[in-house]
């Protein structure tokens, strides 16, 4: 097969559009804010797709799978995973914080700040483990399809793979179709994605014309603080995790960096999942 141009890579494309981008928001402030339909459309868009994706890929990869104690221990080691490395985050975090202190100095009294952060605190404090663990539970088996809680559809993937798999002898067709609909429902994953510049050029755009190139230099510090922390989690927690399972944490990220670079120019992860999720089934998850 032959190899693409620089030019005809998408995270060429993306690059070039955040840097047009921040161009247009830096010289054109009053245009570059009318650009936001085009970030919020673009992760609408994908949004869209995001719960068939996670539906089929992990139906059918429960079907494919003939031992059901196997899921059962991958469940409770995806758990186990979660919880430990979600601890080690917050912890680096903490440590990265305390040293650094990206905010001192700056004498600022919370009560001056725009937004009223007063409704997420109750939430907060409202939130219980038995109200959580309620709303994973959807309405009807379908209603998680068409809405936006990612754990709902995780639940019903789960339960209709286990379900396939107790009734393997029946179910074959179903189990065919989810197959073949996994086909087109990828390749509109892959018709959005070209619109990835379109989207990551709005994003930034409306971003430096609505707030300043100088308002995100002055946060820069924070910014550095975050990427910081970050690159201190991947590369010696994730990096020690790939290390042990028998592959390069570094080649992973180039492996991922367009959805990277999405996710950097959308500020939105969910922009850059069904693009993640098609990579890591092809690379062999």
């Amino acid at each position: 097969m032959k190899a693409k141009k620089i030019y005809q890579q998408l995270y060429f494309q993306v690059i070039i559009a955040i840097v047009a981008g921040i161009l247009l928001g830096k010289f054109y402030p009053e245009l570059g804010e009318k650009m936001k339909p085009l970030g919020d459309g673009f992760i609408k868009l994908v949004k869209m797709i995001i719960a068939p994706v996670i539906f089929i890929t992990l139906t059918l990869g429960i079907a494919h799978m003939t031992d059901l104690k196997k899921v059962g221990r991958i469940a409770i080691k995806a758990m186990i995973y979660f919880i430990t490395f979600s601890t080690l985050a917050l912890i680096i975090g903490l440590v990265v914080g305390n040293i650094l202190q990206p905010g001192h100095g700056l004498n600022i009294d919370p009560s001056t700040l725009s937004g009223d952060v007063s409704q997420y605190q109750q939430k907060a404090h409202e939130s219980t483990l038995t109200g959580f663990i309620m709303n994973i539970i959807p309405e009807t088996l379908f209603s998680p399809l068409v809405g936006e809680n990612i754990l709902q559809v995780l639940l019903v993937a789960i339960l209709m793979g286990t379900a396939l798999v107790l009734t393997k002898e029946k179910s074959q067709k179903v189990t065919d179709f989810l197959q073949d609909l996994s086909t087109p429902v990828f390749k509109i994953v892959h018709m959005l994605m070209k619109l990835a510049p379109i989207g990551a050029f709005g994003a930034m755009a409306f971003t430096i014309g609505k707030y300043g190139l100088h308002s995100v230099l002055n946060l820069i510090y924070l910014v550095g603080t975050f990427y910081i922390t970050s690159a201190l989690f991947v590369v010696l927690v994730l990096g020690a995790v790939a290390w042990y399972n028998g592959f390069n944490i570094f080649k992973l990220m180039y492996y991922l960096k367009e959805e990277l670079l999405l996710v950097l120019g959308t500020s939105s992860s969910e922009s850059a999942l069904p693009g993640i999720m098609e990579k890591l089934e092809k690379a062999g998850c």
